[in-house]
């Protein structure tokens, strides 16, 4: 059987952050009544013309520098020509042959290690609006499909890498990536169900060393989920179509994800199918230096800087590192937690593992939770001074995840503050000893381990509120005075 290699490359439309669309001052904002976030530039209206929104431009810039991009000075918007209902002008206004950005890169983690994979533009254009088909409404029994057109207008970046990816783990870490940026810069909510992110896929196949194979497009996948397992099977039904003798159709495909594969859409298009032209009623977009200086100095400490600085400064696993820069916000919680703990590395594991699984088991953000950066420190500052032990700390945080209340006035309140009076812990460790005499006969007797049964009974005594070295120190002491083990 010969040796197959994919060849896969992606292409990524993101909606900006803007509070109205690209040309117009239409609204952006998701999910609102059919039709009523339109308006005479947006619907292609004879006489209506065009002005582009800044904010969209400096959006783009944002991703452009933060993909590390070289930003062309001058670009140009031309109409890509194609008829279809959800675009009511007929053509759509998009960047060609002179797109704002090139050359950029997105650091992917691959089977081999680290290796980056080359952007080769990032272009802006308006999204189209949206087909709404029977299947979508209870009241309507005829076959139709009706036009939404609200978001036809919307501003759109989009980037196209070269195709340098080799497996569908590849593309899943490049779009995890490249989502992740666009999420800290704000330049896109990343919100793949609602259409704010989409991912086309194109994937081809090939003996090792040999040309490029004939490639088809995968329209629309709107999930990570969905993004591997079309590219998954694609790739197996190329191998099977080559193997069997045949050839693989340019074409592009949609997937089912109820069938787990693809089908056939169209034909695919190229570029002179569209008819580019320039825009007419666009001016050419010039974008100075210190434009782009400006917007470069407000741009966030980005996640790999981040992780960087975590491993260097902090001491932190990569492991701990990747997972406290997975969004912008974590990561600030993060870094605000770890000042005022002044223990990085305690507050990196109480993010990463109690915070995160608070996270995940309420389905909450970061920026929804209850227990502030200052309140955590509070917590860790009183684990390490001795006021409370780590199980009675745990107890405190789950009540804190709940009511938002500080850890102080909870441990006050409720009398959690851990005992570290020697004579009391003596008093109940000799207790424990009365009630648990046959363990101590077994210990007497040479069983070694029925001493962390003991040291859990003693902490059972005390509520876990005693001192656990200094509980144990006092356990073995009284043991011994009763006999220890040869």
């Amino acid at each position: 059987m010969p040796e197959w290699e994919a060849v896969i490359g992606l292409e990524v439309h993101a909606h900006l952050l803007t509070a109205t669309k690209i040309f117009c001052a239409c609204a952006t904002s998701f999910a609102a009544p059919p039709n009523t976030h339109v308006c005479p530039v947006c619907l292609g209206y004879p006489g209506a013309l065009p002005v582009l929104n800044r904010k969209a431009v400096e959006l783009a810039l944002r991703a452009a520098l933060a993909t590390g991009c070289e930003i062309q000075h001058r670009s140009i918007f031309a109409r890509k020509n194609y008829f279809y209902p959800d675009l009511p002008k007929g053509y759509q206004n998009s960047q060609f042959d002179r797109p704002l950005a090139t050359a950029g890169f997105i650091r992917i983690r691959a089977a081999e290690g680290e290796r980056n994979i080359t952007i080769q533009r990032i272009h802006m254009e308006e999204d189209a609006g949206k087909l709404l088909h029977e299947h979508m409404f209870d009241d309507v029994s005829s076959n139709v499909s009706l036009v939404d057109l609200n978001r036809a207008g919307t501003p759109l970046i989009e980037i196209v890498s070269e195709p340098e990816m080799r497996t569908a783990d590849e593309a899943h870490s490049y779009l995890t990536r490249l989502r992740q940026l666009l999420m800290y810069t704000g330049v896109c909510d990343g919100n793949m169900e609602e259409g704010s992110l989409r991912c086309d896929a194109n994937v081809s196949v090939r003996h090792f060393g040999e040309p490029l194979g004939t490639r088809t497009e995968i329209k629309n996948l709107n999930s990570f989920r969905f993004l591997g397992r079309a590219i998954e099977f694609e790739i197996g039904r190329q191998v099977a179509v080559l193997e069997s003798g045949g050839r693989v159709v340019q074409e592009t495909r949609l997937f089912d994800p109820g069938a787990g594969e693809t089908r056939v859409m169209r034909s695919i298009e190229e570029a002179h199918d569209y008819r580019y032209f320039p825009e007419p009623d666009l001016l050419l977009l010039d974008v100075s230096s210190e434009w782009i200086e400006d917007v470069r100095r407000s741009l966030p400490e980005l996640p790999t800087a981040r992780m960087e600085r975590y491993q260097r400064a902090l001491a932190l696993p990569y492991a701990d590192a990747e997972a406290l820069v997975a969004t912008r916000e974590l990561s600030d919680y993060y870094d605000a937690t770890a000042e005022a703990s002044a223990n990085p590395k305690l507050a990196a594991n109480w993010v990463r593992n109690e915070v995160l699984r608070v996270l995940n088991d309420r389905k909450i953000g970061i920026e929804s939770y209850r227990v502030t950066p200052a309140m955590l420190g509070r917590l860790i500052k009183m684990i390490e001074s001795g006021a409370i032990g780590g199980k009675i700390a745990k107890e405190v945080f789950e009540e804190m995840s709940t009511s938002g209340e500080a850890p102080e006035a909870m441990v006050e309140r409720k009398g959690l503050s851990q005992i570290s009076d020697p004579a009391a812990i003596r008093e109940a460790a000799q207790r424990v000893l009365e009630k648990n005499a046959g363990s101590v006969e077994q210990y007497r007797g040479g069983k070694a381990q029925v001493f962390g049964f003991l040291v859990g009974q003693l902490m059972k005594e005390t509520r876990g509120k005693a001192k656990a070295e200094l509980a144990n120190e006092i356990l073995k002491e009284l043991l011994g005075e009763i006999s220890t083990p040869s």
